[in-house]
């Protein structure tokens, strides 16, 4: 029998699934460029760089709104905020068929980053539905809506071969203003935010939710997600351009392929949060950071020709990933990063469960910054060695400087919690060897 305090709130099943089909749509949106911008790539004729910067230039609007959307859902509730934002990008969405140089394209595609910022009043909003032990599950549903990614990447290439690259835009902002518009309608406010319009209750200061940021471990929070979350927006957008230069695909088959990623990286995200209900979010980051780390080194490696001085003379052979190896790989990382990406908003509820908006909110930001900054990266290093692979260099350095300063910081708190942990040897199989015999030697024995 399920208590009152571990049941749901009333209207929390229609929340979570509404405002989940919801940001579904807002990651279509958000990652358009991941496809069109194929093709403004080549109509104006860009580098790489300039790319790249394309299509991280709305990852960074909806980074850098989500610390100012998640203070503000606390403040006036998730239903409107969420309509609010999902109607100013649907607009930009919409203009953006209109623009026509790369001036132009950058300022559009600034308002169409507003769509990203829906995670944030997502978070915010479905968690004050859910006690601390369904939040992670809840959480994951929710946040497989990033599978918005691999709808635009199914998608977007038939309607732009079709009908032009200004359709896909025009029929995205269409859909997402219908969304907005249903999402309103078909859920209710938040318990809190209800109980305080009834109360009259005033919200607290956005100063206030803010005074968590101090803490150096929503920084350390931020990291990972950086990582799981920012690498995992990035390598959607990348993936069609490093496929159809990498691999010699056509704009159509590497949409097709690159959702290979963006589905496992996106569904399994409820799995993650289910699991980080079960043992634990520090087993699961554990997890995705190993599994990460093995698939980036791997894809890392760029195609080599070897030339070996052989007894009967010259030996040469080459070693490259196929294919359907590098889509396997790209594949078990999705995977990783999926389960990562629930494991670290399963923290943020139960460390920070009054200030879910502003923790949420910069958590997220830093993830979306990554989105922002890594394809511009993948770009740079591009243009600077020439190698596909560079991208994925780039990747397994963050993946294991996130790695080791989550696990120093594990080590670091089970000293301060356990003292006695700190007078262990680091290789116990060594005790009474060397100096340590000596010691145990001269001390008493207890009697």
């Amino acid at each position: 029998m399920v208590s009152v305090s571990e049941a749901p709130a009333p209207g929390a099943r229609s929340a979570l699934w509404v405002s989940t089909f919801a940001f579904t749509a807002c990651f279509a949106v958000w990652t358009i460029f991941s496809i069109i911008g194929v093709q403004i790539k080549a109509d104006l004729n860009l580098t790489e760089a300039q790319f790249g910067l394309l299509v991280g230039t709305p990852i960074l609007t909806g980074s850098l709104s989500r610390i100012f959307l998640g203070v503000w859902t606390g403040q006036f509730g998730g239903r409107i905020v969420n309509l609010v934002v999902m109607v100013l990008a649907a607009a930009a969405t919409f203009l953006l068929s209109y623009a026509e140089t790369y001036t132009q394209f950058l300022v559009a595609a600034l308002g169409v980053g507003l769509a990203g910022g829906a995670f944030a009043v997502g978070v915010a909003y479905v968690s004050k539905f859910y006690p601390a032990s369904r939040q992670g599950t809840a959480l994951g549903i929710f946040g497989a809506g990033n599978v918005g990614a691999a709808v635009t990447k199914f998608a977007a290439p038939f309607v732009m071969l079709a009908l032009g690259w200004e359709a896909v835009a025009q029929v995205w902002a269409g859909a997402l203003l219908v969304i907005a518009i249903l999402a309103f309608l078909l859920t209710r406010d938040e318990p809190e935010i209800a109980e305080r319009r009834r109360t009259g209750q005033k919200p607290v200061t956005a100063w206030m939710q803010l005074t968590p940021l101090k803490d150096i471990r929503v920084w350390r929070f931020s990291l990972y997600y950086f990582f799981v979350f920012g690498g995992f927006v990035a390598l959607a957008l990348w993936l069609p351009h490093y496929l159809t230069g990498a691999y010699g695909l056509g704009i159509g088959a590497a949409g097709m392929l690159a959702a290979a990623y963006s589905i496992p990286g996106s569904l399994f995200r409820v799995f993650g949060g289910w699991l980080s209900d079960r043992i634990g979010a520090r087993k699961v980051m554990y997890l995705t950071f190993a599994l990460s780390a093995v698939c980036t080194f791997i894809l890392a490696y760029p195609a080599t020709t070897y030339v070996v001085d052989g007894i009967q003379g010259p030996i040469q052979f080459r070693l490259a990933l196929s294919l359907p190896a590098f889509v396997v790989l790209v594949f078990i990382l999705g995977f990783a990063m999926s389960l990562g990406k629930a494991a670290v908003y399963k923290h943020i509820p139960v460390y920070y469960p009054d200030h879910v908006g502003a923790v949420g909110g910069l958590v997220g930001m830093i993830g979306g910054l990554g989105g922002f900054i890594l394809p511009i990266a993948f770009g740079a290093l591009n243009d600077l060695t020439g190698v596909w692979t560079s991208c994925f260099m780039l990747l397994f350095l963050l993946v294991s400087g996130a790695l080791l300063w989550m696990h120093l910081a594990v080590r670091r708190m089970e000293r301060r919690r356990s003292p006695d942990l700190a007078t262990l040897p680091e290789f116990p199989e060594l005790a009474g060897v060397g100096p340590d015999r000596a010691t145990a030697a001269a001390s008493p024995r207890s009697s």
